[in-house]
Formats: C-alpha cells, sequence, structure tokens
C-alpha cells in the first residue's frame, strides 16, 4: 500500500485545449437555455440538440486530458482566469476555473455517462410529452456538475453545488402531477439544504480566519491554523458532504429521491452528483491533512453510511430503492477512503470512477426492466427474465459482478483497495475499519445477488394474463447501446486503470505522491477473506432467491427485517428529533405572538379605537347636541374655578 509524500503541485496559466475549458460548462448551459426559453418550438430538435452538446461537452474534456497526459506532473494542473466577479474591500474572488487530473476525472466522468444517459433517454422517454423540457433539465444538471468540479474557489464551487440542487429538484419532480413524486422532490431540496448550510459555514469560516476561499489560498494556510479553526472547517465541509452524498445522518432523501425517471437515478443519483461530497473532501485534502479530529470524523462517517445502506438494501423489493441502498453504501466506501487521508485519497476517487460506470448500467438496466414490464418496480413480480431480456440481463450481470468484487471485473481494482487501506493504521482503527468494510462486502454481496437472482432467475412471477398481463421485451437500440457501453466499462476500466498504476500516478499532482505502507494484516489475507465473505453473501443470497420459490407477498420478517425496510427507522427519527420539536416549536412561536405582541398591540389598538368610536358620535352634526355639550364644559370649568378657589 501506499502513503503521501504530501507534495503537491501548484497550478500553471493554462494554454492548448484547456484554456477552452469554459466550454464545457458553456455548451450545455446554452443548451438548457435554448430549450427552456424556445418553448415548443424545440420540440423537434431540442432532444437531439441537448444530446449533441453533451457530447461536445465529453470531446472538449477528452482532448483536455489527452493534452495533460503528454506533459509532466507539474504542468496537469492549469488555472483559467474567466473574469472579475467579486470586489469587496480587501476580499476579492475572480471567477476562474481550475483544471487538474482531479477535476478531469470528473469532468470524464460526467460528460461520458451523462452522454450516454442522454442517448438512453432518447428512447425512455420518447412518449413523453415533456421530453423537451426534460432535456433542458439534463444539460442544465451537466453544466452545473462541471462547473462544480472546474471551480477554483469555494464560492464558485458553491455556485454548481445549488446548481446541481436546483437541476436535482426539478428533475426528481419531473412527474410532479403524482403529490408522492413532489413530495420526493420537495424533501430532497429541503434536506440538501442543511448540507447547503455546512458548505456556506465552511466558507465563512476560512473568509474569517484565512481571508480567502480559493482552493491555492486556503491550501496554502491550512498548515498554518489553529486545530479549532482547522477542525471546525473540517466538520463543516464533512455536513455539506453528509448531505449532497446521502451520507449518515442526512441520507433520508436518496431513496425517496428515485421517484424521477430513470435517467435521473442514473446521472443523478448513481454517477455524479452524490459523488460530490467524496470530491469536496478530496478536494478540500490540505484542510482534512492538517486535522486528524476531522479526517476521522468522515472515516467513521463513511463506516457507518456503508453498513447502514448494506443493511436496508437486504429488504427493498423495489428494485431501484435497493439500488439506491447500495448507492448510499458504495459512497459510504469512498468517504471511509477519504477519511483515511493521503493513503485513501487516490483510491477513493479510483472506486468513484469504476462505480460510477457500473452503478449507472444498473440503474439503466433497471430502467429497461421497467420498460418491459409496464412500470413495474416490486422485484417480487418479477423472475425469470433472463429468458427474455438478454442484453439487459448481460449488462446487468457485469455490473453486479463489478459491485460484488469478483476478479477481473471494475469493483474488484477499486473496493479492494479502499479495504485494504482501511486495514492500515494503529490502534483501534485498522481493526474497527477494515472490519466494517469486510462486513460491508459480505453484505452486498447477498443484496445485489439477492437484486439480481429476483429480477433475472428463478420461477416467473409476473402477470401473464388479464388486464394487468406483462408482456417482457427487450429494450430499443437507443436504450441498450449506452447499457452494453457502460457494462464494457463495468467489466475492464478497472483492469485499465488498477494494476497498472496508472489512477494513484495520475493523481499525484493533487494528492501527492506516495510510498509504501503496510496493513495489518497481510495483504493475500485481506483479499482471500473478503472473496470467502463475497462467496457466501451471494451463496445466501441464490439458495434464497433462485432455488427457492420467492413469495409474491412479502413475509412479515424478523424485526431487523421490519427495521431495514423502514430505512432504519431513519424518517421516524427525522420525524421525532427535528419535525416535531421544531414543529411544537413554531406553534408555540405562533401563539405567543398571537397572544402577545400581536395581543398587546392588538388591544390598545381596540382601546383606542373603541374610544375613538365613542367620541365620534359627539360629532353627530346637531346643534342641540353641540349645545348642551359646550354647557357641560362651561358647568364643568366653573365648577373647577369654584373648586380651586
Amino acid at each position: 500500500m501506499l502513503a503521501s509524500s504530501g507534495e503537491v503541485a501548484e497550478p500553471v496559466a493554462a494554454s492548448g485545449v484547456a484554456s477552452y475549458a469554459w466550454l464545457l460548462v458553456a455548451l450545455p448551459l446554452a443548451g438548457a437555455a435554448l430549450l427552456l426559453v424556445g418553448g415548443k418550438a424545440t420540440n423537434k430538435f431540442g432532444p437531439l440538440l441537448a444530446t449533441a452538446l453533451a457530447w461536445a461537452s465529453f470531446v472538449i474534456g477528452a482532448a483536455a486530458i489527452l493534452q495533460m497526459a503528454g506533459r509532466s506532473a507539474e504542468e496537469r494542473g492549469q488555472s483559467v482566469e474567466l473574469f472579475e466577479w467579486i470586489h469587496a474591500g480587501s476580499f476579492q474572488v475572480d471567477a476562474g476555473l481550475l483544471v487538474d487530473p482531479l477535476s478531469l476525472v470528473f469532468v470524464m466522468l460526467i460528460t461520458f455517462v451523462g452522454s450516454l444517459i442522454h442517448v438512453y433517454s432518447l428512447g425512455y422517454m420518447e412518449h413523453d410529452p415533456d421530453k423537451r423540457r426534460f432535456f433542458a433539465y439534463l444539460n442544465l444538471f451537466i453544466a452545473a456538475m462541471l462547473l462544480l468540479v472546474l471551480a477554483d474557489s469555494y464560492v464558485l464551487l458553491f455556485v454548481g453545488w445549488e446548481g446541481v440542487g436546483l437541476a436535482s429538484y426539478l428533475l426528481i419532480g419531473f412527474w410532479n402531477h403524482n403529490p408522492a413524486y413532489a413530495t420526493a422532490a420537495n424533501k430532497a431540496f429541503i434536506v440538501n439544504r442543511v448540507g447547503d448550510m455546512g458548505l456556506l459555514l465552511a466558507v465563512f469560516t476560512m473568509f474569517a480566519v484565512i481571508g480567502k476561499v480559493d482552493f491555492a489560498g486556503v491550501n496554502a494556510a491550512a498548515g498554518q491554523l489553529s486545530e479549532g479553526a482547522v477542525l471546525a472547517i473540517g466538520l463543516f465541509l464533512l455536513v455539506a458532504a453528509c448531505g449532497k452524498s446521502a451520507q449518515f445522518p442526512l441520507q433520508s432523501w436518496l431513496g425517496d429521491a428515485m421517484a424521477g425517471p430513470t435517467p435521473v437515478s442514473a446521472l443523478i443519483h448513481a454517477a455524479t452528483m452524490v459523488t460530490a461530497g467524496v470530491y469536496l473532501i478530496v478536494r478540500s485534502h490540505a484542510i482534512f491533512d492538517a486535522s486528524e479530529g476531522a479526517r476521522l470524523a468522515v472515516a467513521i462517517v463513511g463506516a457507518i453510511t456503508l453498513l447502514f445502506g448494506a443493511i436496508v438494501g437486504c429488504a427493498k423489493d423495489d428494485m431501484k430503492k435497493a439500488l439506491a441502498a447500495s448507492t448510499m453504501s458504495q459512497i459510504g466506501y469512498m468517504m471511509l477512503a477519504a477519511g483515511l487521508g493521503p493513503v485513501g485519497y487516490a483510491f477513493a476517487i479510483f472506486h468513484l470512477l469504476t462505480h460510477g460506470f457500473f452503478k449507472a448500467g444498473m440503474f439503466l438496466g433497471a430502467g429497461s426492466v421497467m420498460h418491459g414490464m409496464n412500470d413495474q418496480v416490486d422485484m417480487r413480480r418479477f423472475g425469470g427474465l433472463s429468458a427474455v431480456m438478454k442484453i439487459t440481463w448481460i449488462t446487468f450481470g457485469l455490473g453486479w459482478l463489478a459491485i460484488l468484487g469478483v476478479p477481473p471485473f471494475s469493483g474488484f481494482w477499486s473496493k479492494d483497495k479502499v479495504i485494504e487501506a482501511a486495514f492500515i493504521g494503529e490502534g483501534w482503527q485498522p481493526w474497527v475499519f477494515g472490519g466494517a468494510a469486510l462486513i460491508g462486502a459480505g453484505v452486498t454481496a447477498f443484496y445485489m445477488s439477492r437484486l439480481f437472482f429476483m429480477t433475472f432467475h428463478g420461477k416467473r412471477r409476473w402477470i401473464t394474463e388479464g388486464e394487468q398481463a406483462v408482456h417482457p421485451h427487450e429494450s430499443p437500440l437507443t436504450m441498450t447501446i449506452p447499457m452494453i457501453v457502460l457494462a464494457v466499462g463495468s467489466a475492464f476500466l478497472g483492469l485499465a486503470l488498477g494494476p497498472t498504476g496508472i489512477m494513484t500516478h495520475w493523481l499525484e499532482p493533487v494528492v501527492g505522491a506516495h510510498g509504501e505502507e503496510h496493513p495489518v494484516l497481510p495483504i493475500p489475507v485481506i483479499m482471500a477473506a473478503t472473496l470467502i465473505l463475497v462467496a457466501i453473501g451471494a451463496g445466501l443470497a441464490f439458495m434464497r432467491y433462485w432455488r427457492d420459490d420467492v413469495p409474491e407477498t412479502p413475509p412479515v420478517g424478523s424485526l431487523a427485517t421490519r427495521a431495514a425496510r423502514k430505512d432504519l427507522y431513519q424518517d421516524d427519527f427525522n420525524e421525532a428529533v427535528f419535525a416535531r420539536p421544531g414543529l411544537h416549536l413554531t406553534r408555540s412561536l405562533v401563539f405567543a405572538d398571537n397572544h402577545g405582541v400581536d395581543g398587546a398591540a392588538g388591544g390598545l389598538a381596540a382601546m383606542v379605537g373603541g374610544s375613538s368610536s365613542r367620541l365620534a358620535k359627539l360629532q353627530n352634526g346637531f346643534v342641540r347636541t353641540y349645545a348642551l355639550t359646550m354647557l357641560v364644559g362651561v358647568v364643568v370649568i366653573l365648577g373647577a374655578v369654584w373648586v380651586v378657589q
């Protein structure tokens, strides 16, 4: 295993293709604007234009990465100045892009997988009357995500951060005529705002203690900050990452977000947006290198979430929600690796990259199953689909082997590196983190094999007669070709980047070069234990969900099963700890306002109003009344004079 030397190259002024990096963001952003402003006039060509612009961004990104590959490590970080942005006294932030090995990894993932999902959507959304709006939102998401990973400061990153949040909200609630879908969009939006607050607090703290919010300035100052300041910044960044990446305790929105169209699930909730938290942690590595406490918190959150998601995934019968739980768990692996520090940064990004391929491929496979099964998602109504949807079965199967970590598929090279890195360290940490990663691998093998066997193998359980009869069939080429491409990546991407060391060396200019470091157990022992647990997990799933009959009605199950079906009561916890106390507090404030502040003001106003009404009765226009009033006044004055004398 490897350990960092801590030397990071400084960026230089951009040249060549890298100087046109702004086009990466501008092209899909222009597509979104044109489709939204053009309205129905763009219905015919809008989806194709949006797809073409996504591919154009990929071509520019590919050209940039080829340019970088031909340069020395010191010249692979290039900055692009855009325009003067915020000037307030001594505070100055200009808009600029940072094109370096880390941002380019994300650019390739976002544009390549995103473009394939655009192509897939041409078939999946073919009959949707609002598909032009859908493609506009997809382009908006691509542009915002690219801005997030290319920004050279936390402030510009925040603009992209909010942009993907907006696009996510619009896409999850795309079919908002369904109240449940609209509620899911609101839930994702609200929970993510908690994470956004963490990022804002981190930026405010950076400004207060450093006076700068650009990556270069913060990285340079991180080592000189007080322990309390760097710990606070690190924890605020962790809160932000937990929100965007659905990590404990802000993970409750991800399962409900599956309400959106399946391509959205693949693009946002598998391959790109949910990985933004991992990107933020690795991009801020100087902060976490300076604070052991913040780094430990990241590792603990990752370990908890990888087990949390795996347990939830074991009890889900909804195909997309099982995949969502899997995403949560796999990102937990990435967060755990990032929390391990220099030894884990590159492996976190490596697993993020391979996961983007095999998870996006499986989500598209789930969409293909829904396409052939009249939009059903209940796996207890599937079974035996391997005979009628062969392309979907094979491509999904390659993703299944990859996420299990079966050699030589992609997950084996990336996830096993994370597990090995988790066993590095001193004291209790390698045993706890390494044990969690090992157990997670076994549980992952069980629930992902359960999903695969319940869907594609065993007896057919779908309805073949009557009004609810389904006739499963393979999807059109616009949907299957992207699935095939992603399946090839699921099979071979890890093999191409892992054993060759390409990935770790590529990221050295950002996270530092590495030397040897050894885990507390021999690597062959860790690998053997991992494969044994994977085999046990897959074997148990085979016996229960392929060999044995699967009841169409879910059994009551054990207490643990019932808890996992309800996402380990995360919504009940949030309801009890945050929602209800907040509701009671709000009602108390409303009562106090109505009967205190408003009551006092309203009572005074009513008293003045009543007095005015009674006095107004004296001004009735009758002379006799005025004469009587004058007489009473004279009598009162004379009486007062008499009393005084």
